[in-house]
């Protein structure tokens, strides 16, 4: 059995008396503290996939393009280091106009070859180095710096996909003189162009960082610094909430969790919820009887009652709403009303069971 929980944050937890975007303005100033659930295994996104990295490191970095905060579906690519981009007509070929006067936070600049070899280490890394998105720019043939301020990506067939792609959270633009020094350098330092500079981590304990004052979207960030405590236990993660040593938590926390902590805090905190999957997948050996006709594994599918299960499971777990592998309500979920054509899927449960349990007489199964 294998569990796999949405991309979507189901649960944010704010100790806040007033949510930043209840605000007018934006307020200035202050430190946010937050709870994240495990440490990096290293400091470099290129080569890792928890969000024990993205969490206390992304905040020192930039990326080509981001996507839309404010944009509810996650599906809006905009702007980071690029100020604009053009595609061709063709679709094989897009350029990029990058910011002028950004800095990392060494002081040299960052310019086009910054990009480009950032994107090459991802596309081709050197011997030892992992590349865990390659297959992502499969499409790429090449990526030039034609100008200091301008980087250019050459397909070999149009793909759809790669604007989202480059505005992946996990391609932060490293500094190219380093690279070409010590591919792995970023494993073990931190030095992006990002709106935080790196302070310390102390393992077992917290990550720090604080405004960088030469960051290149002018009035950013409004937050003079951020604070990252380690905790893996989630009794423990309630406890720094509720005794407001945090401020928050990006991983969701679990319908009593939140009713605790609703109770403990009052007004002083603002709870946001979301569609979410959490999906236990429970795979049939099709090779195996009585796995190996598929009648017996539709009745299986049709016999589950999904939606009162759903009910029952979102009281104690992070279960909440029945849907296919894609979180729901978001542009790639199947609609309910094609969801409910599958087999197991549709509301009449009576209907469902009957029709399994003769699945399974025509099968030779007994029930």
């Amino acid at each position: 059995m294998r569990r796999w929980r949405g991309p979507f944050i189901a649960l944010l937890i704010l100790a806040l008396a007033l949510p930043v975007w209840a605000q007018e303005k934006p307020r200035s100033g202050g430190e946010l503290v937050f709870v994240v659930p495990s440490e990096p295994p290293s400091y470099d996104a290129h080569q890792e996939e928890t969000f024990g990295v993205i969490h206390p490191v992304a905040p020192h970095y930039s990326t080509l393009l981001r996507v839309d905060p404010l944009d509810k579906t996650g599906t809006k690519p905009v702007g980071d280091l690029a100020e604009s981009w053009t595609v061709s007509k063709d679709g094989l070929v897009y350029t990029f106009k990058l910011h002028k006067g950004v800095k990392f936070h060494d002081g040299s600049e960052m310019t086009s070859k910054d990009v480009k070899a950032s994107y090459d280490k991802i596309l081709s890394p050197p011997a030892g180095v992992k590349s865990l998105r390659a297959s992502a720019y499969a499409a790429v043939t090449e990526i030039e710096a034609p100008d200091a301020h301008t980087v250019r990506f050459t397909l070999k067939w149009p793909e759809s996909s790669l604007l989202l792609n480059l505005a992946s959270p996990w391609n932060w633009i490293y500094k190219a003189d380093i690279l070409a020094k010590d591919p792995q350098w970023y494993m073990k330092n931190v030095m992006g162009t990002g709106p935080f500079k790196f302070v310390e981590h102390v393992r077992g304990s917290h990550w720090v960082g604080k405004k960088n004052p030469d960051y290149w979207d002018k009035g950013k960030p409004y937050l003079d610094g951020y604070r990252a405590i380690f905790i893996s236990n989630s009794a423990a993660q309630v406890a720094a909430v509720r005794g407001e040593r945090a401020m928050i938590q990006f991983r969701s926390f679990s319908p009593p969790e939140r009713d605790s902590l609703v109770q403990a805090l009052g007004p002083k905190i603002t709870v946001q919820e979301s569609p979410w999957d959490c999906l236990n997948f429970v795979s049939m050996h099709h090779q195996k009887k009585p796995f190996d006709d598929k009648r017996v594994r539709r009745a299986l599918s049709l016999a589950l009652d999904r939606y009162e299960g759903s009910k029952a499971l979102s009281r104690i777990t992070l279960v909440k709403d029945v849907a296919g592998i894609i979180v729901p309500g978001t542009p790639y979920a199947t609609p309910p009303q094609e969801l409910e054509k599958l087999a197991g899927y549709g509301r009449d449960i009576n209907a469902n069971r009957a029709e399994a349990k003769r699945l399974l007489r025509e099968a030779g199964v007994p029930e």
